[in-house]
């Protein structure tokens, strides 16, 4: 009983990151933008998160410059979709690309740099992302590790994930958005002005996004630099975001689940399935490829999906 409520736990921190991913990927597609450079925003997030932290001794500093970060290479994806009317997927995988490399020129530049070699994040940093324990609620059993023995990037995620869902879903604001995603045209002829709308929410997903890339660098590598951290995740997310059916909640369920997976390796036991390493390490992705192939062949599946998704928007065809 206690090694489950052990996978429990580790599943949430595991999904964490990919929480982040999929709540900003749905904000963006929300208004018909399918940004498939999540992976770079997470990656561009993730170096500017550790590198200002390393420098500032400051949480709340390395996560305004993940934030930050993410949402400018975001702003430039939007210039170039909703401006200059790109496409979409070429745009995204170009960002993808970009932000990796530019991720990595950056950790490898500060590495020649550093003394011994090696970047790691101070002390007190690395205290602030330590679990927070809840008087009374944390020393409760079973209940409180299930609940209230997280780093403070968990309860921001589903924070996060809660106050896009309301918004989306609860205001007017939330409402014109998803209008936008459905038929761009009828709602400039309602009055909503779409670009402005757009740029907003891209950019505002591409934050999100990057304060996911930070969890990576920051929390799931130890507080040790290390290239290529995000490691696929927002790959994962963009899957995700057709699992959680476009819904911020539903996006808390498909992290769980992912991180579940992503961690399984640790916790089966050899005795009942023994299976190699690399077996539990593609399990992830191979999953995210059935998700995709599933809601591709079930067109019902993807009822929620914004009618006018990866189609650029211009208003002189009204």
């Amino acid at each position: 009983m206690d090694l489950f409520i052990k996978f429990l736990v580790a599943a949430v921190g595991a999904g964490t990151p990919l929480l982040f991913g999929t709540v900003g990927e749905i904000i963006s597609e929300k208004v018909g933008h399918l940004n498939l450079g999540v992976e770079g925003m997470m990656s561009i997030g993730a170096c500017a998160g550790f590198m200002v932290g390393y420098f500032t001794d400051s949480f709340l500093l390395a996560l305004v410059a993940a934030f930050v970060a993410a949402a400018l290479s975001a702003l430039i994806y939007a210039f170039l979709t909703v401006t200059l009317m790109a496409n979409q997927n070429v745009t995204g995988l170009t960002l993808t690309i970009f932000g990796i490399g530019l991720s990595n020129f950056i950790g490898v530049y500060m590495l020649e740099r550093s003394p011994n070699g090696t970047l790691k994040l101070p002390e007190r940093i690395t205290a602030s992302m330590r679990s927070i324990h809840i008087p009374v609620l944390s020393d409760l059993p079973v209940v409180g590790e299930l609940l209230f023995s997280y780093t403070p990037f968990v309860y921001l995620g589903v924070a996060v994930a809660l106050l896009m869902g309301f918004y989306l879903f609860r205001t007017k604001t939330g409402l014109n958005v998803q209008a936008i995603g459905e038929n761009p045209a009828a709602a400039d002829a309602a009055g909503i002005e779409v670009s402005r709308w757009k740029y907003i929410n891209i950019v505002l997903g591409g934050g999100i996004c990057g304060i996911g890339g930070a969890y990576c660098s920051m929390i799931i590598n130890g507080g040790v630099w290390i290239s290529d951290n995000v490691g696929g995740l927002g790959w994962i997310s963009v899957a995700l975001v057709i699992f959680a059916a476009w819904k911020p909640q539903m996006a808390i369920l498909g992290s769980f689940v992912f991180g579940a997976l992503r961690i399984l390796k640790y916790y089966m036991p050899k005795s009942i399935v023994d299976l190699p390493v690399a077996f539990y390490d593609m399990l992830p992705f191979l999953i995210t490829a059935l998700v995709l192939i599933l809601s591709s062949v079930h067109a019902s599946r993807g009822v929620n999906i914004p009618a006018n998704l990866g189609n650029n928007y211009f208003r002189e065809e009204r």
